[in-house]
This record gives C-alpha cells, structure tokens and sequence, in this order.
C-alpha cells in the first residue's frame, strides 16, 4: 500500500531490519520528512534462500516472490507499529514499505536513487556489533548519489567524556 499527499514533494528513503538501529532511523525519518514535506520509503533487503538449498531437497523453503511478500508484510507491520508510536503530526507522513532481495547496501543505494536522502541505523543486525558504523551503513556512505544520514541510538553521548554532547538526540 502506498499512501500519497498532496504537496509531498520529496522522497526519504530508510533502511529498515527490524532492529532497534533501524528504529532509530525510522523515526528520524518521519521526523525529517516532516520538515522537508516529504514521503518516506521503508526499504527491508533480504537474501532468498540459497540455490543449494533446493538442490539438497530442504522442504518448506518459499519461492522468491511468495518470500518478497511475506518478508514486505513483516517489514510493513513493523513500520506501521513504530508509526503508531510517533506523535501525530510525524503519522500523517505519506509512508509505503518495500522488500527487495539483494545485499542490503546494494537494495538501499538502488532504492535512495532518486531520494533527496537515504537515511540509516549506525547499526543493524550484522555479527560485528563493535563497529563503529556497520558496513551497511558505510558502504551507503561510499556509494549513494544522495546524502546519507546516519542515526546513532538516543543519547549516544551519555556516557561519553564529551561534556559538549547535546542532550536530546530525537
């Protein structure tokens, strides 16, 4: 389902997993297209299952497009019970929610082609949780043609030695 407004001029794109990073991202992303009277695009990236799975005669694995729609209706259920949350001014943006197989930073940088800008967690659900900016959101950095804003969790800084830090990150 895609919602449409009148006067919404702009296109926010954000990556979207499930996880509290993208959470962030998500809000942020309401937030700001908010402020540039703009629509957002919650775009979920997934692997199908792997080719050799079929050859070994795995049962119960999905065909790719029964796989998209389960996967975008998960992601959309998602969207919409972060949305529920937002002050009501930040649930009337325009939103629709996509999921595309591929490698999440090759989906999101496809998707944010014609967006204004792409917005990302500092993190998702990758192994290397100790990274300072998951790879995801790097290789965003390194190849999108739009900016790339990169949400980090609220009160990042709180306990930081930076006496500097704003206080209120959201």
């Amino acid at each position: 389902m895609v919602d449409t407004q009148e006067g919404a001029a702009g296109l926010i794109v954000v990556g979207v997993d499930g996880s509290e990073h993208a959470e962030h991202a998500l809000r942020y992303a309401f937030a700001e297209a908010t402020r540039r009277v703009a629509k957002v695009r919650a775009v979920t990236a997934f692997e199908p299952p792997e080719a050799w799975a079929f050859a070994w005669g795995l049962p119960g694995l999905p065909d790719s497009g029964e796989a998209r729609r389960g996967v975008e209706e998960k992601a959309r259920e998602w969207v919409e019970g972060v949305r529920a949350s937002l002050p009501e001014r930040l649930q009337a943006v325009p939103c629709d929610v996509e999921a595309t197989t591929g490698p999440p930073t090759v989906v999101l940088v496809h998707a944010a082609r014609d967006a204004d800008v792409l917005v990302v967690g500092n993190r998702g659900r990758g192994a290397l949780q100790s990274a300072m900016l998951g790879s995801v959101g790097l290789g965003c950095v390194v190849h999108a043609d739009c900016p790339v804003i990169i949400v980090p969790p609220p009160r990042a800084f709180a306990d930081s030695s930076v006496s500097s830090a704003p206080s209120d990150r959201g």
